[in-house]
């Protein structure tokens, strides 16, 4: 059993002193801001665009010109944020000074692709003006500066984290990249180089060129990817930089069709066009290749700077979108000295390498990272074990004297006794509608092994498809009928000239005809419908078509829960466990689940109630098209029975039972906003790294975070009857509960709104909070490994800490899928040996951390303040133990979060706002 855990993640070493580092900075200056402005607009006037863009004149669309000075300016670091609003910002940062022989054909050529191409003559213009050595005519270029940076420049909030300054969020990552590019990885005999890839978050190091990988008498590209990023940790006195490690894969054959590319990620690797400089930039170009439906063929999209690049170098064969489609491996080994990647997804076919590294090979990778960060970033300190529980009681798989089939039977008791309580005395009424008569069969004999009932009797004629279970206070009925025309797709119209939404809206309100007509009244008891339906890739040809999101509302509509499954392919040999698996999914949505008893100890209140929150948020690229906002807490009782599992409804201000909350999310539409194209949430982005959110509309997220506080507020008084553990995503919702950000956190505080926070005791005397945080888009949690004193590395489940008395800050690690805990933790894949030449087609996957912060419990500190400073206090290690363990159940893998927020992410599933509705353009106080 390993004791220590290590993760990828390094902080400024204190011991190294100041760490300022000369940079040269360039701002783009009044004169030459308010020309490119000018410039903007007019092109925005003589297009006829609509776009955020022209929405907004005073800001300049500078992200294709960023990408290309930093791909075709040798020496550029990083751009600056903002400096498209602002001229007085720094805009660049640079080792060495960007000549203006290089800056100025740079800027001309973006500013002339700002116009349609019989108007760019005012680009080229541009171009000679900042050339030219007439003080009349030409337009000065900025001059860079000379600027110490303070990398490690920190500001440390009121409850003790570390944040650094905003620019560092973009700056020290690209810095760090370059570093590290600078240097090789040499494994297994291979030795691989790496080039820099900028992206939104951080940086990236991806090795090239790609590795290679025979099978089938085809070659498949893959590379090692590095993600840098910058975050904070709640209470550390340093901020962190992460460095995680996958697989890169690239696509070399697309199976699908050009208008079926929405949009995929390109690396471009040019030459530098500039004669007596460098050959090649350290930068990989990043692009976008799709289908630009008003052109009707492909094209680079999303501020692409590949257009532009044959501008700057008339001499080289650049690729074309259609010829980088049609032909991508020819482009991948390059053409001249010019190589195209395209990144591989799912989404456009197989590939035949595996994602993934294990245990192994990320280690060896971490140790590289951390020898090249040397002197200025340190490792943080390992991570050791807080407790031995790692589990709470769940069913024994094996023993002595236990056969084969005692574990089964145990689970149908524990599953037939939450199915009792659920039901409560009403009878289940289940409709399957199938395509298969495969899942057809599956269906119906796996729901009497999962509760341990007999096969089922006829419940009607011999022609009647209708099957009867009566036992134990159990009554269930099953009636199993083709899908029909139900499971068709959507016919979603194409009249682009209305909103998509209204056209989505109008599709699924025909479905929800269909299926009220092929519905009997509504059911006495409880319903739920289980319906086989194609996977979402048969309906991607057809953009709003797959018919699963429809179904569910119109189900709702009848009283109904849905399940679906998928059709089985050719291969399918899995079909008992997807059986199996959407039968304990309809389970959940009847509350038919418990959390097992804990095996913390009795510092935890007998009578603990559990509460999470989760928020859903659809934008407008959402299942309907159509904005929402909504707040979902779920209460857990385990101490009532068997546990009763229950869901807040803020309108009637009550608890529902579980399966009601989610038939009343179903019937809720949020009135929100028209929201920017492109936003899509972004701005969690700048929450979690501290930095500046986007300024447009002010008042309506002002609204939304007052409103969801305002119910969170009351929401918590009407928790005090008894202790309860308070449970909430931290990156979920921090975006409409400002004081859940890192640098806002006090410990045994809660903060809302403008006002001083509080005592979270003021909310409940036996109150405590936990909040928990995954990697997410963002990689906020850094990646880890197990590792010894003998140098093995592995796997390990568990909590985990830091030595300090005082920590609120853990680690939890789950056990590893038995298809992954087959895998060898030395398996290699960038350098495959002769043993394991098959290595790079293994799927790899590492347990993620969760992050586990006690937020408010009862601490010392926190009994005196109120009053009960006799009182025995909390140790926080054993609420992260016991958040911990709430992450296992005997019917599921360990999960991802614990088992109350879980619930209350899938009861999101049931908010599906739908456009045009009487309740939409009504009036909701729901946020």
């Amino acid at each position: 059993m390993y004791r220590t855990i290590r993760v990828a993640a390094y902080e400024p070493d204190p011991l190294h002193g100041p760490w300022r580092q000369e940079m040269r900075v360039l701002r783009l200056g009044e004169e030459l801001h308010t020309e490119l402005t000018r410039m903007h607009a007019e092109a925005d006037k003589g297009s006829g665009r609509t776009d955020k863009g022209s929405g907004r004149p005073d800001r300049l669309p500078v992200r294709r010109l960023n990408s290309l000075l930093q791909a075709m300016a040798p020496g550029v670091i990083a751009t600056g944020r903002n400096a498209g609003t602002d001229g007085r910002l720094p805009w660049l940062y640079a080792r060495e000074a960007v000549p203006p022989e290089v800056l100025a054909p740079v800027i001309g050529t973006w500013a002339a692709g700002m116009y349609r191409e019989e108007d760019d003559i005012e680009g080229a213009d541009l171009e000679e003006r900042l050339r030219s050595g007439d003080p009349a005519e030409a337009i000065q270029l900025p001059h860079w500066e000379a600027e110490p940076v303070d990398l490690a420049e920190t500001v440390t909030s009121a409850g003790g984290t570390a944040e650094p300054a905003a620019r560092l969020y973009g700056l020290l990552p690209e810095w760090v990249a370059f570093r590290l590019a600078a240097r090789t990885f040499r494994t297994g005999g291979t030795t691989l180089h790496f080039r820099v890839e900028s992206s939104g978050n951080g940086a990236r190091l991806v090795s090239w060129p790609p590795q290679r990988y025979e099978r089938r008498e085809q070659t498949w590209y893959y590379s090692a990817c590095l993600d840098i990023t910058v975050h904070t940790v709640p209470f550390a006195p340093r901020f962190r930089v992460h460095v995680s490690t996958r697989v890169r894969r690239w696509a070399t054959r697309l199976d699908v069709r050009p208008h079926q590319l929405g949009g995929t990620t390109v690396l471009l690797d040019a030459p530098l066009p500039w004669p007596g400089g460098p050959d090649r930039s350290h930068r990989l170009m990043v692009n976008t290749l799709g289908y630009d439906r008003r052109l009707n063929e492909l094209a680079w999209r999303r501020h692409s700077p590949a257009p532009l690049v044959p501008e700057l170098d008339i001499v080289r064969n650049y690729p074309q979108p259609t010829a980088l489609f049609t032909h991508p491996e020819r482009w991948i080994n390059g053409s001249g000295d010019v190589a195209a990647g395209i990144v591989h997804h799912p989404s456009i076919g197989p590939h035949k390498v595996g994602p993934g590294l294990m245990p192994r090979e990320r280690a060896d990778l971490d140790a590289w990272v951390e020898e090249g960060l040397r002197p200025m970033l340190t490792r943080v300190p390992d991570l050791t074990r807080v407790t031995r529980s790692n589990t709470p009681s769940l069913l024994p798989r094996s023993g002595a004297g236990r056969g084969p089939g005692v574990r089964d039977a145990q689970l149908a008791l524990q599953r037939r006794a939450a199915l009792t309580r659920a039901l409560n005395g009403r009878p289940l009424e289940i409709d399957i509608f199938w395509q298969s008569p495969e899942t057809r069969a599956a269906l119906l004999a796996e729901l009497p092994k999962l509760i341990g009932f007999p096969p089922g009797e006829k419940a009607g004629p011999a022609d009647d498809d209708t099957w009867q279970w009566r036992a134990e206070g159990i009554e269930i009925r099953v009636r199993a009928r083709p899908a029909g025309p139900l499971a068709d797709a959507l016919p979603v119209s194409r009249e682009r000239k209305r909103p998509r939404a209204v056209r989505l809206a109008e599709a699924v309100e025909g479905r929800c005809r269909l299926v009220a007509d092929r519905t009997a009244a509504r059911p006495a008891g409880a319903g739920v419908v289980l319906a086989e339906i194609a996977g979402k890739e048969r309906f991607a040809a057809v953009p709003d078509s797959d018919p699963k999101h429809a179904l569910r509302i119109a189900w709702a509509r009848q009283g109904l829960l849905s399940q679906f499954v998928n059709l089985p392919d050719d291969t399918d040999s899995g079909l008992e466990h997807r059986a199996r698996w959407t039968w304990l999914d309809a389970f959940r949505q009847l509350g038919a689940i418990s959390p097992p008893a804990h095996r913390v100890g009795a510092g935890v209140p007998g009578d603990l109630q559990y509460v999470a929150l989760w928020l859903v948020r659809h934008t407008r690229k959402g299942p309907t098209r159509c904005p929402a906002r909504r707040l979902v807490a779920v209460r857990v009782r385990p101490g009532d029975g068997p546990g009763v599992i229950e869901g807040w409804d803020a309108e009637r201000a009550e608890w529902v039972p579980y399966p009601k909350l989610l038939l009343l999310l179903s019937q809720t539409v949020e009135p929100v906003a028209v929201e920017r194209a492109g936003t899509g949430g972004s701005d969690d982005g700048a929450a979690a790294r501290g930095g500046h959110r986007p300024a447009a509309r002010p008042g309506v997220e002002q609204h939304r975070q007052r409103e969801t506080e305002r119910q969170i507020r009351a929401l918590l008084f009407q928790l005090r009857d008894r202790p309860t553990l308070l449970l909430a995503d931290a990156g979920n919702l921090r975006q409409c509960w400002p004081g859940l950000r890192n640098g806002e956190l006090v410990r045994d505080m809660l903060g809302f709104g403008t006002e001083p926070a509080q005592r979270h005791t003021l909310y409940g005397d036996d109150l405590r909070v936990v909040l928990v945080r995954d990697a997410n888009a963002r990689e906020e949690v850094a990646e880890w490994y197990a590792h010894d004193t003998k140098g093995r590395v592995g796997f390990a489940e568990g909590v985990w800490g830091t030595a300090e008395t005082e920590s609120r800050v853990f680690a939890s690690t789950a056990s590893t899928p038995h298809t992954v805990a087959k895998l060898p933790k030395g398996l290699m894949k960038l350098a495959p040996t002769a043993q394991g030449r098959t290595a790079p087609g293994k799927t790899a996957w590492n347990p993620g951390q969760l992050e586990i912060t006690v937020l408010g419990c009862l601490s010392e500190k926190a009994l005196a303040d109120s009053g009960r400073a006799g009182d025995l206090p909390d140790r926080p290690a054993e609420w992260a133990t016991l958040t911990h363990q709430l992450r296992y159940h005997d019917d599921y893998p360990p999960l991802a979060r614990p088992l109350p927020l879980h619930l209350a992410r899938l009861a999101g599933q049931y908010v599906l706002p739908v456009a045009g509705t009487k309740e939409e353009r009504g009036t909701s106080s729901a946020p």
